[in-house]
């Protein structure tokens, strides 16, 4: 029996139960685990790990995406990229539910924030929703699980992440492997939405003409042109994607300050302070999740886990589905960033041994750890979407099962289908 173990994982749960902030339950039960060694000061040896676990040019760009979708939320793209996605498909049968996940599809992109979308797209879809007849819970449950598809959409921040945990894998390949994958979680969520929408009688939209879809393709344009400028570099080999970060803060900024004016020069302190507000709590949970995995590291986790799964079964498939159940009962508890630092080098080793792909499997993991993102009792994104939608959890939760069972069915195919997520990669060559 591992004593430090069973007091890290006690005290973890016992601080989230309490309801302290993520990262510092990662923290202090790392602390209090190490302390439960004996030999070692816990404080001399987390510190430092904490130190180093964000001490990475690769994470540079986090804080940089994070401006640029701070200064795009803020600079009007949501509201042209929602007229531009009605303009598509708005015109259906539920047409306001293709809206809401096209843009929320179109906003998580642009700006790599899941949070990001799920404000500023439901802050105007939900009501508008609302108003033309549709149910509300279903209204804010849909705008939370479309906004998760921006995570696997390029750029990502938690692609960055996960491309640290493993030291090997490319980050531009992470970003080509998360596009179809997150295509078809919107394509799969569109096509619940349809059956519901045909079922519960929500009413067609508005048919706009030709000229006018026009109008609103090159208002949106400018935005969308931001992923092919950050992709295109990476690619290319003209910046990495460090420096496409710093290059795409600069477009927004040019964007939102210039182009379509609706960030004024007083707004820019303000819009900072959030930066680092928003970054300074990103880098805490990468810090003690890197502390946390060193300690399991050292007491051996991951391996006794890697043995024990390979012991109930050899089966790949099994093995997958395995890795795909724990992670889907992690994602309930516990938040996207700390969750790939910590479980990524658990499972690493069996991935290796199966001769998984490990962009393949990265996608994998994203595409899991976003349906947490939307359940209870720590889903962020579920929590926002419920606050912008004015809904209460126990309500919204009903509508969110049918869901939650097409993103499922679509993670399995993203899992057993490795050519999804690597057709791209290597059609660029990696």
């Amino acid at each position: 029996m591992n004593i430090p173990v069973i007091v890290m994982v006690v005290t973890f749960i016992a601080l989230l139960v309490m309801d302290v902030p993520i990262g510092i339950c990662i923290g202090l039960a790392t602390l209090w685990a190490v302390s439960a060694v004996g030999s070692v000061s816990a404080v001399d040896i987390v510190a430092p790990r904490l130190a180093t676990g964000i001490d990475s040019f690769a994470l540079l760009a986090i804080p940089f995406f994070i401006l640029m979708g701070l200064l795009l939320g803020k600079g009007g793209i949501a509201r042209r990229l929602i007229d531009f996605a009605e303009a598509l498909v708005g015109r259906f049968t539920g047409g306001l539910a293709y809206v809401n996940t096209l843009g929320c599809m179109l906003v998580g992109a642009v700006s790599g924030s899941s949070v990001a979308a799920v404000t500023s797209i439901g802050g105007v879809m939900i009501p508008e929703m609302n108003r033309k007849g549709y149910d509300k819970n279903f209204n804010i449950a849909l705008t939370s699980c479309a906004a998760t598809t921006g995570l696997l959409i390029p750029p990502s921040n938690v692609m960055i992440v996960y491309a640290l945990v493993t030291g090997t894998v490319s980050v531009a390949a992470l970003f080509l492997a998360g596009i179809i994958p997150g295509i078809i979680v919107g394509l799969f969520l569109m096509g619940a939405s349809a059956v519901i929408s045909k079922k519960r009688g929500y009413g067609t939209g508005k048919i706009i003409p030709m000229k006018e879809t026009i109008r609103r393709f090159f208002g949106a344009l400018p935005g969308l042109l931001l992923i092919i400028v950050v992709m295109g570099g990476i690619l290319s080999g003209i910046f990495t994607p460090t420096e496409a970060a710093s290059i795409a803060v600069v477009y927004a900024f040019i964007l939102a300050v210039f182009i379509y004016k609706e960030v004024k020069w007083k707004d820019l302190p303000g819009i900072l302070i959030q930066c680092g507000i928003t970054t300074s709590v990103v880098m805490l949970l990468i810090g003690a999740s890197t502390g946390m995995s060193w300690f399991m590291a050292s007491q051996n986790v991951p391996e006794l886990i890697s043995s024990g799964i390979v012991s109930i079964s050899s089966n790949k498939i099994a093995i997958l589905l395995m890795i795909n159940v724990m992670l889907l009962f992690v994602g309930t508890f516990l938040d996207m960033t700390p969750a790939i630092l910590i479980f990524t080098p658990i499972f690493l080793p069996i991935i290796e041994k199966l001769g998984i792909n490990l962009v393949h499997f990265g996608i994998i993991i994203i595409a899991n750890l976003c349906i947490g993102l939307c359940t209870p009792p720590v889903g962020t994104v579920l929590f926002v979407g419920v606050g912008v939608g004015h809904g209460k959890i126990h309500e919204v939760f009903k509508s969110l099962l049918p869901l939650f069972a097409v993103m499922i069915i679509a993670l399995l195919l993203i899992t057993y289908i490795p050519g999804v997520s690597l057709i791209l990669p290597r059609l660029f060559g990696f």
